[in-house]
């Protein structure tokens, strides 16, 4: 069920913004033992919308959670009533594990994707450098693509530096192996940066290998291991040393139009009070935007 139309007092700006997962979790982090958002799904959503985001995001625990309150179709019209167009689900956990089609979490996240009208469902590869079986992997992601493209989603693949899947060639290298035009690359510019991939690399990417984008901010140097560095000490963007007009520019001229997903983690927005927190990330992720139009 894709989205057909939008509120008449909702502005759908060209560069539309979307409110990742944690952006608007409020005070729970990637590694709590128990990592449901404590905020209301319908708050988070019409919090999100109140400043601007035209784009949302949830976990699957998140979403699950909220169907112990909500029928989908409920959650849908919360998402179109707020003017949300862009819609994104992850936390499917070691989707390379089992065949897809034979996975209930899987096929039961989809079916409720497929009502919510989700557009977007992002994946995470092993969270260690364990060994891994390479074909296999491609072959279930190339799976799970094909069943996500029957509900109108596309899936995308977000490399993470201590990984298996560590850096954007690594990615683009999956990717192709999969040989699924509806698969494709999260570029979050913080693995981006931190795995050393250059922002020029970009340029050499094809646009139908990029899913989704995120942008957010930090200091030149890690604090801590890369895992404590990513959800603990994210910045806002532009208030730190990413250089995100050119991550931005280089974007835009390979032909990305959007949506732009904020994605910031840190224990001092975690802190902040949830409508603060995305009205700050909001603000500065637009004035990026406004900036990498220059670059």
């Amino acid at each position: 069920m894709k989205r057909t139309s939008m509120p008449e007092d909702c502005e759908v700006p060209a560069d539309r913004l979307l409110a990742t997962s944690w952006t608007s979790a409020g005070s729970v982090a990637p590694n709590a033992m128990d990592i449901r958002s404590p905020v209301d799904l319908r708050e988070r959503i019409e919090l999100a919308s109140r400043v601007g985001f035209r784009g949302f995001g949830m976990h699957l625990v998140d979403l699950n959670q909220a169907t112990t309150s909500y029928r989908p179709a409920d959650i849908r019209s919360m998402l179109d009533d707020n003017g949300m167009v862009d819609v994104e689900i992850e936390g499917i956990s070691k989707w390379w594990a089992s065949a897809p089609r034979d996975n209930p979490e899987i096929r039961r996240a989809l079916a409720i994707a497929e009502v919510i009208g989700v557009s977007h469902v992002k994946l995470n590869p092993q969270d260690d450098d364990a060994p891994w079986d390479g074909p296999l992997w491609v072959d279930r992601f190339a799976e799970l693509v094909t069943m996500s493209s029957e509900i109108g989603a596309r899936v995308g693949l977000e490399f993470l530096p201590w990984t298996n899947i560590a850096d954007l060639w690594s990615g683009v290298r999956f990717i192709e192996a999969a040989g699924h035009p509806n698969g494709g690359l999260v570029i979050d510019v913080w693995h981006m940066q931190r795995s050393g991939s250059p922002t020029d690399d970009l340029l050499k990417v094809p646009v139908d290998y990029v899913s989704s984008v995120e942008l957010n901010d930090a200091d030149s140097v890690v604090i801590g291991g890369l895992y404590e560095d990513t959800i603990d000490r994210r910045r806002y963007c532009g208030e730190g040393t990413f250089g995100l007009p050119s991550f931005i520019s280089a974007l835009r001229r390979i032909g990305w139009t959007g949506p732009w997903g904020v994605e910031i983690l840190s224990t001092h927005h975690r802190r902040t009070r949830v409508e603060l927190a995305l009205e700050k990330a909001y603000e500065t992720a637009r004035h990026q935007l406004e900036l990498g139009r220059a670059a």
